[in-house]
């Protein structure tokens, strides 16, 4: 099936820049073709009042971009790892960040939100630019921009025709291949068709995997996606346009390449995988008028997904974990802007509806059903003056079964509406913008969860069948302001700098993945207040506590903050050395954190911290010194620390929040030296360095990846209509961690990719 598909897509994707590159190769695109891209922000963000970062087309193929991950470092302050599968798809930006439920970036794709966290990590092609903009943009945009906002625009058959196609080959037995088709069947109508697929074998292997099955040994990272786009633009006048992108993913991996610190090694039983299927539809009609631009953006997004775990990750049968996801998403947007002399204004008017079924049985096994629930009735019933340990075999606690399951179903319906302004007015080099935003969010959980099991306690039988069904609802009312100021410095090239007040916000949600530890405790209750009718009058059963209070258990409060921000946009020599700076302070109010419960137990949460901070400073340098070399640099650092914060017994002030690096770092340096041959054009090399941590792992900060720094380098060949780019990752082999955490008391880790090397064959026509 993949070479078939292999062959069928032939060669592919993304090649040379859609539009013509100047010597230094970059994207020479006049301000028109670029404007109806940009909705809500300005078309070049180099001198706006913001703190961001634009990849080019150019750009993402001289760095062999492929997916998010990859612009970690590179955009000053994210940081994304790859751990786990794509369902995880964490980002992590200025001390924030999310490895469960909402993000703390949002994502738009030709405009179109992406929703659900789950179906960010995608692979990248034939795409024209990206936008990182970091910083609460949860004015304009709403729910999951507290961080910032990744904005990516795909090539338009209006502004390029042609094929396109690429071909990739890596270590591990790597394979990338697509095609991009795009034809003008008329001046004012354009097709664009997309073809993607990619496969690995990975590199980590499970050794539980390997020793039962060595003829069918997989690596537990073993992974292939496919995805199919295509995109139509139809401009029937001069001043309307209409964009209609219909896209396809289909993701399938093993994942989880989780290894036992203490063994140094990746062994597991249990099958771990993820599946997701994706679909969306998305369409963008613009009328730009004599002064003012109306715009509406209609997003209908599907996903099913389908998660399985061996949620211990050891050699043992404890418990496992199905976790299935569908989800259908519709968002409509719709905005008007204009320009009146010094004044500029924006509004707009946003709703969302996403509706989630989601089943999620954990199967409690023989050892899980022996350590983490019979062990624990054993000794209770041994302290309570039971004597167990005098009674014959038959008359001791056994379990009726190998295996059960604690069966959880439900049903998430979310849907919000907000309306939102900002206005801006020049006057001489200055300009100032308000915004504003009032969100409204309706969240609520509809819960289906069962158990029926049983042991035998002296030789009597008994059974609990458990049944509990709820529905919880939260709804959030949120009003989000923005101020800022700017100041256009008196220079040749135009230089601003920039001081902004803007408050973020993330509603909050429930806790699925707690069911199973709810139903765990109702099922140790039900179990022992029957037993307790068979004791002897001399035998006290101990307290096990009372039911859960399910609400307090799912439920977690939204996060807030306040962003304080000075910047400046730099540029001289004509434009020749540009300069990004800014610096920032976060005052941040519950906090939402990802952790693992204490103890033995088979969720994982989503909590509040009381209250946190986070500083930090961002510089990002590009330099064209001449026609033959390039040069970028950009760094970030992040303090974020907790001002409040007690879990139970423990108490984090001062504490460093987990899971954001303090330090990222990038460097490269490019030459191009052309061959004026009609056959080959140049060569040009490129040698880079990214380095990022200190990561802690927990928030009492005992665990930690040290700072490192990977090496990477490439030679292209230019010929006439090819390119052929030979490239290397992490070349010196630098061994790193990109996870850790534990679970029933085990720590585990992932380890970093390893040397990579590959050739990516680029054709154009």
């Amino acid at each position: 099936m993949n070479g078939l598909l292999a062959l069928l897509i032939s060669s592919s994707l993304v090649t040379t820049t859609a539009e013509p590159l100047d010597s230094a190769g970059i994207i020479s695109m006049p301000l028109h073709e670029v404007s109806v891209s940009a909705i809500k922000q300005a078309p070049l963000l180099d001198s706006e009042p913001i703190a961001s970062t634009t990849i080019s087309e150019s750009t993402l193929e001289r760095m062999n971009i492929t997916t998010f991950q990859d612009i970690s470092t590179y955009v000053p302050n994210f940081y994304m790892p790859e751990y786990g599968s794509r369902i995880t798809s964490s980002m992590y930006i200025r001390g924030l960040g999310a490895r469960i439920d909402q993000p703390a970036m949002g994502m738009n794709i030709d405009n179109i939100p992406v929703l659900n966290k789950n179906d960010y990590d995608v692979d990248l092609f034939d795409i024209e630019r990206i936008e990182v903009l970091r910083g609460p943009q949860s004015t304009l945009f709403g729910r999951n921009a507290m961080g910032g906002v990744i904005n990516v625009y795909t090539i338009s058959p209006m502004r390029y025709q042609g094929l396109r196609l690429l071909e990739e080959w890596s270590s591990f037995d790597t394979w990338r291949t697509a095609m991009g088709l795009y034809h003008k069947f008329h001046p004012t109508f354009g097709i664009g068709l997309d073809l993607h697929a990619y496969n690995t074998k990975g590199q980590h292997t499970n050794l539980n995997t390997a020793t039962l099955h060595p003829q069918q040994s997989r690596k537990a990272d073993q992974a292939e996606q496919y995805n199919a786009k295509l995109k139509l633009a139809w401009q029937p006048r001069q001043n309307l346009e209409i964009n209609n992108v219909v896209s396809f993913t289909y993701n399938k991996q093993g994942g989880y390449p989780y290894e036992y610190v203490k063994t140094g090694e990746i062994n597991y039983n249990d099958t771990c995988y993820y599946n997701r299927t994706s679909v969306s539809e998305g369409l963008t009609i613009q009328y730009r008028g004599n002064g003012y631009t109306i715009s509406s953006i209609t997003g209908l997004r599907y996903m099913n997904d389908d998660m399985q775990l061996d949620n211990d990750f050891t050699p043992k049968s404890y418990f496992t974990l199905n976790q299935r996801n569908k989800e259908l998403s519709l968002t409509q947007d719709f905005v008007v802007s204009g320009q009146k002399g010094k004044y500029g204004w924006l509004g707009g008017l946003f709703g969302f509806v996403k509706h989630t079924r989601m089943n999620a049985p954990v199967d409690m096994l023989k050892d899980g059903i022996n350590e983490l629930i019979l062990d624990n009735i054993t000794a209770a019933m041994k302290n309570a003056g039971m004597p167990l340990d005098k009674m014959p075999p038959h008359m001791q606690p056994t379990w009726n079964s190998d295996r059960f399951p604690l069966s959880s179903n439900f049903t998430l319906p979310n849907w919000g509406l907000a309306i939102y302004h900002e206005s801006s007015y020049t006057t001489g080099d200055w300009n100032i913008a308000a915004a504003l935003r009032l969100d409204y969010e309706h969240a609520a959980m509809f819960y289906n969860t069962d158990v029926n099991t049983g042991m035998s306690v002296m030789g009597i039988p008994i059974v609990a069948d458990i049944h509990n069904r709820g529905h919880l609802k939260q709804s959030f009312l949120e009003l989000l302001p923005k101020l800022t100021v700017s100041y256009t410095l008196p220079m040749p090239s135009k230089s601003t700098v920039y001081a902004s007040i803007a408050k973020g916000y993330k509603a909050g949600g429930y806790n699925t993945q707690m069911f199973s530890n709810i139903l765990q405790q109702d099922l140790i209750l039900e179990l022992m207040d029957q037993a307790s009718g068979y004791m002897p009058p001399h035998v006290q059963m101990p307290d096990f506590g009372e039911p859960s209070d399910v609400e307090a258990v799912t439920s977690y409060k939204p996060e807030h903050s306040w962003n304080y921000e000075v910047g400046a946009h730099i540029s001289c020599m004509d434009g020749k050395i540009h300069t990004d700076l800014d610096v920032f302070y976060m005052d941040i109010r519950n906090q939402q954190l990802t952790v693992f419960p204490d103890g033995k137990t088979t969720g994982r949460m989503m909590t509040n911290a009381g209250r946190s901070r986070s500083f930090g400073a961002e510089l990002a340098i590009t330099a064209l010194p001449s026609d033959r070399w390039t040069a970028h640099a950009s760094y970030g650092y992040t303090n974020a620390k907790f001002l409040s914060y007690i879990d139970g017994p423990n108490n984090y002030k001062g504490k460093t929040v987990p899971y954001a690096p303090a330090h990222t770092m990038y460097a490269a340096v490019e030459y191009n030296q052309p061959l004026p041959m009609w056959w080959f054009n140049g060569i040009s090399f490129e040698i880079n360095t990214r380095g990022v941590g200190p990561i802690y792992w927990d928030e009492a900060n005992e665990h930690r990846q040290n700072f490192y720094a990977l090496v990477g380098a490439s030679v292209r060949l230019n010929l006439s209509k090819v390119s052929v780019d030979f490239w290397g990752r992490n070349i010196l082999n630098k061994d790193y961690n990109t996870f850790y955490f534990k679970s029933m008391g085990n720590s585990f880790l992932q380890r970093g990719d390893k040397r990579t090397f590959g050739v990516t064959l680029r054709y154009i026509m």
